[in-house]
């Protein structure tokens, strides 16, 4: 009886290919054997194994969005200085993985030369994590790539240098969707519009399906409708909370609007677990407005809560942190933000993190 042979394993596209193909080799042979890590400089670290073995990171700011022209000169850079080796982090920064101390400074003004600040690591600002906004988002209320570049042109220095209490990690999400990390980030920048959809009942009919566009709302804000004979929908404008699903399925309810849509500031959030639980960010700033394409208004309030934080802030202390042993009267007096109405969280259930008690310690 012929042996029976063993069936090759099926090959599939499905799926991500599995990490460890991408590692370099100096990482596979110390996997699980690193001791320690320190930053030596601005932008570099070293993680060194129990073997011995180093592994210098050198991080550089990058766009989110970059051209093949920008992507073809990180692995010539790459090629030249790391081996091929190069990764990018959750907050866009690009890190070329070294394994000759030699070659780091070199790479660092090849770097600067092609106009990338090293920096970010450490006590400083990293690079600012972002949504799509006006380049490819139908759902943006600002854009996301051109605030960034105001902002962090306005801050690179904190880039650069490791001179502030601790580490601050900003983020934009162009609308309340929110696929930027703005919920948990030290300083969050966030589109918002004001204002409901409005229906074109012109195109209502081609463009869209109404059974469909009434079951995408979250919050049953819009209704089937009959007007003036025609089938259609209404909004209930209480109920909206401007969130473009309606408009995702029916391109016949715009939401933007060039002069009710701006941006938010918000304050507080990290992910981090170390000397206090992780935290969400909380509304600084309730509204400014779109002033491309440098958006002064942002740059300025981003700017200012950024100097206050490093100036009265104790030393590893994150932006939530100095906010709570502070106090909030005090957050809003030593920023100059004024107390609005928007401030008064109105959920349901906001009344357990509200402030009861008649003592005041602030």
């Amino acid at each position: 009886m012929p042996e029976v042979q063993p069936k090759p394993q099926r090959k599939t596209d499905i799926g991500p290919p599995h990490y460890e193909k991408f590692l370099p080799p100096i990482i596979k042979q110390n996997y699980g054997k690193w001791k320690y890590h320190e930053i030596l400089k601005p932008g570099v670290m070293v993680t060194v194994s129990e073997s011995g073995a180093k592994l210098y990171t050198v991080r550089a700011g990058s766009p989110r969005l970059l051209s093949i022209d920008k992507i073809r000169a990180y692995a010539d850079l790459a090629d030249k200085y790391s081996n091929g080796f190069l990764r990018f982090t959750s907050r866009n920064n690009v890190e070329f993985l070294v394994t000759d101390e030699s070659k780091i400074d070199p790479l660092i003004a090849d770097l600067r030369a092609l106009g990338h600040p090293v920096g970010g690591m450490g006590n400083s600002i990293s690079s600012i994590v972002h949504t799509q906004g006006w380049v490819h988002c139908h759902s943006a209320a600002t854009d996301a790539s051109g605030v960034v570049k105001s902002v962090m042109d306005e801050l690179v220095d904190y880039f650069t240098e490791m001179k502030l209490p601790g580490k601050l990690r900003i983020a934009l999400a162009c609308c309340l969707n929110m696929c930027g990390a703005v919920h948990c980030s030290d300083i969050a920048v966030l589109g918002i519009h004001r204002r409901p959809p409005k229906v074109d009942r012109s195109k209502l009919k081609a463009m869209c399906e109404i059974p469909a566009v009434v079951s995408a709302c979250p919050t049953a804000a819009v209704r089937p409708a009959t007007i003036d004979g025609a089938p259609s929908v209404e909004v209930i404008e209480e109920r909206c909370m401007f969130c473009a699903n309606c408009y995702t399925v029916c391109p016949a309810m715009k939401l933007n609007d060039p002069l009710n849509d701006g941006l938010s500031i918000w304050v507080g959030g990290k992910v981090s677990n170390a000397r206090s639980e992780p935290m969400f960010s909380k509304l600084a700033i309730p509204f400014l407005p779109n002033n491309p394409p440098r958006w002064p208004e942002v740059t300025d309030a981003v700017r200012n809560l950024v100097e206050v934080w490093a100036k009265n802030a104790r030393k590893y202390e994150r932006m939530g942190e100095w906010i709570n042993r502070i106090g909030w009267p005090r957050f809003f007096e030593l920023t100059g933000i004024p107390f609005q109405k928007e401030h008064i969280d109105d959920f349901k259930h906001a009344g357990l993190t509200f402030k009861r008690s008649v003592h005041l310690t602030h």
